[in-house]
């Protein structure tokens, strides 16, 4: 029986074929009500790739002379707060990024965000599953236009691959015995940033999704027929355990940027990372040879295949309080077009969940033709991020305690039972 996750990504594969004839949003009024030039700025968390998003903005202004757009990227880790207090004031954006799922919540419950389900057309153009992220819990209003879906994939370096003769695992016992070549051989098997934590949550996805059960298991804690003290999800985190012997010695003090200079300066073979890593490595080492595969089930897998773990990013919405909601609509209605969707495909290299998009990026379309047949969602972010503390906020530090010797993953499990559970009742 296809799985519920799996369905929403067939049937995300089957909304965008058909809207692929469906007509764009539409932008009437470009200019501001008095038809003098008006200038919307935009926020985002994309600070790395504030050039990209420039370009991508570029190509609406110059179709809509008399709006010049400011793009400003700030640092992913300060974006919350500052966009909390942007909207609370009078110099916030006029259009912001918003974050997923929880997310976007307090925006939405404080009414700093503008319902856009009356303004926007198109947004039936896009899979229930990537339009969720961006509404209300409460009022199942939208108030973002989704601009990305992002995987998560084991990049590897294809050149010394090759020159070890390794090739791309099938079977669990294939992947250790890559990463146990790249030990003798005296190359750090996989880099990983986890000094910040946020990394780590998405790192245990990546080895141990298919082995507590993806989406069944998270249909499962849904539910209340089981939690995060399942025996499935506790092998999942002793995964965690055991792939730090893969690692740099050091894994818990080495930084995001120093993890990726280590993968792209060939000093490690592997980037256990997301498909929205793609730039940066693109940018970093634009002669490396990539190449992608998803780690195989572990013995005992609920799951007998590899599985793609997955979410929607981030939607771009309106602030409440900007005097230009018009012409702040009219640019999201130009963002529910294939022609927004190619651009974000073409110039940030993410995933568009719009129709038509191609990917002229071998590699790309790769990792999106996996996504399409084997998703699974990130649990963590999509299901446990509407409460405090949020399921990432308790597992990313444990795990740094876990590699440091200080927890078992045992009481990494109880401790995300214990968290999550004050604030989420199954069923409910």
């Amino acid at each position: 029986m296809r799985k519920p996750y799996q369905a929403g990504a067939a049937a995300l594969a089957t909304t965008l074929a058909l809207a692929a004839c469906a007509p764009g949003g539409s932008s009437d009024t470009p200019q501001g009500a008095d038809g003098e030039d008006v200038t919307l700025t935009i926020w985002s968390w994309q600070a790395q790739n504030a050039g990209d998003w420039e370009r991508v903005f570029d190509v609406y202004e110059e179709a809509n002379p008399g709006v010049t757009i400011e793009f400003e990227g700030f640092q992913a880790t300060e974006y919350n707060q500052l966009l909390s207090t942007g909207l609370a004031g009078r110099d916030g954006p006029d259009v912001a990024m918003i974050r997923a799922y929880g997310g976007a919540q307090a925006p939405i419950d404080a009414g700093q965000l503008v319902p856009i389900d009356d303004v926007v057309d198109g947004l039936d153009a896009y899979d229930p599953t990537i339009l969720q992220a961006a509404q209300g819990r409460a009022d199942g209003a939208t108030y973002g236009v989704p601009f990305a879906y992002q995987t998560m994939t084991m990049y590897y370096d294809a050149d010394l691959f090759d020159e070890l003769g390794l090739s791309e695992p099938t079977t669990w016992d294939e992947f250790v015995d890559v990463q146990e070549i790249l030990l003798d051989a005296d190359i750090t098997p996989m880099a990983l940033g986890a000094r910040e934590d946020w990394v780590l949550p998405m790192f245990h996805d990546l080895v141990g999704s298919a082995r507590y059960g993806g989406a069944d298991f998270a249909a499962a804690v849904q539910d209340g027929s089981t939690d995060f003290t399942d025996p499935d999800y506790v092998a999942s985190l002793e995964i965690v355990e055991d792939m730090k012997q893969y690692l740099d010695k050091d894994v818990t003090a080495v930084a995001v940027a120093d993890a990726t200079l280590q993968f792209t300066s060939g000093q490690a073979a592997q980037w256990p990372g997301g498909s929205f890593d793609l730039k940066t490595i693109r940018d970093s080492a634009p002669d490396m040879n990539l190449g992608v595969y998803q780690v195989p089930p572990a013995p005992g897998s609920p799951l007998d295949e590899a599985v793609t773990p997955s979410y929607a990013d981030g939607s771009f919405g309106i602030n409440a309080a900007s005097a230009h909601q018009d012409e702040a609509a009219a640019l999201l209605n130009w963002m529910t077009t294939t022609e927004f969707g190619q651009l974000v495909a073409d110039e940030v290299l993410q995933f568009s969940p719009l129709a038509g998009v191609t990917y002229g990026d071998a590699l790309m379309q790769e990792m999106n033709d996996t996504y399409l047949t084997n998703a699974v969602p990130y649990l963590l972010l999509v299901d446990f991020r509407y409460g405090d503390p949020a399921g990432t906020a308790v597992l990313g530090p444990d795990i740094q305690a876990m590699w440091l010797g200080q927890k078992s993953a045992d009481q990494l499990a109880e401790d995300l039972q214990s968290g999550i559970s004050t604030w989420f009742t199954p069923g409910a």
